[in-house]
């Protein structure tokens, strides 16, 4: 009842000039790295292909060309469907300062302020998340081969432990500092598992999955105050 509560107060609060500025500058970056990544592909792909493709012995294989050219499009057409969750979640975690403070402001307006995280290690936290991200991802598609019916499952398994660790992690450490932030995460594992899995869950629907981390970061920071025994 707990998560459900944090998660429609965060719900609730969608609307507020900070989450919808987060939001945009979000999607922006978002949308700009993964044309970035696109853009990398093919470039990375043309370079390899060159005119020709040439074996040693055999002489040139035309037909190698046209794998390339076809594994190029397909590389464009899925890169961003697979890396548009990882990357949103990272950028959005870049911004957490700001959405943690909207829900304090206007939920928990008797809290001390607390210092900002600093800028280096707010990237640093980001890049770090999303490389997670990309690798869990990358590696759950053995299990998805495996167990093709618990896709699904798997996905929102997987990356619901890791949003909902990140997330929560970010939240609490803004008062509890890195080390207090870690233990009250290992107190509340099952808690904070649930409640990201919960997050997981609409990351499957394109385009939901930019505004989802909003929202977590959101949900979390109720999470947080409600595991600390602080209320509104």
């Amino acid at each position: 009842m707990m998560i459900l509560n944090a998660f429609f107060a965060a719900l609730g609060q969608i609307g507020d000039p900070r989450f919808r500025s987060v939001l945009l500058r979000g999607v922006g970056l978002t949308i700009a790295l993964l044309i970035a990544a696109c853009a990398g592909a093919i470039w990375l792909i043309n370079w390899l292909s060159g005119d020709e493709i040439s074996l040693p012995f055999i002489g040139a294989v035309p037909w190698l060309n046209d794998v390339l050219n076809y594994s190029g499009i397909f590389l464009v057409l899925v890169l961003p469907v697979f890396l548009m969750m990882p990357v949103a979640s990272a950028i959005i975690s870049l911004f957490l300062e700001e959405v943690a403070q909207a829900v304090e402001d206007k939920n928990y307006p008797t809290l001390p302020g607390v210092p900002g995280i600093p800028l280096r290690e707010s990237i640093a936290d980001a890049l770090s998340f999303m490389g997670v991200l990309v690798v869990a991802n990358l590696l759950a598609l053995i299990l998805y081969a495996i167990f093709p019916p618990l896709t699904l499952f798997i996905f929102w398994a997987v990356n619901g432990f890791l949003l909902g660790r990140e997330y929560f992690t970010l939240a609490a450490m803004r008062r509890l500092g890195r080390d207090g932030a870690r233990l009250l995460r290992t107190k509340h594992t099952g808690t904070i598992w649930l409640a990201g899995t919960l997050m997981a869950i609409p990351l499957t629907v394109p385009l939901v999955n930019l505004v989802i981390p909003i929202i977590g970061v959101a949900t979390f920071t109720h999470i947080y105050h409600k595991l600390s025994g602080s209320t509104p």
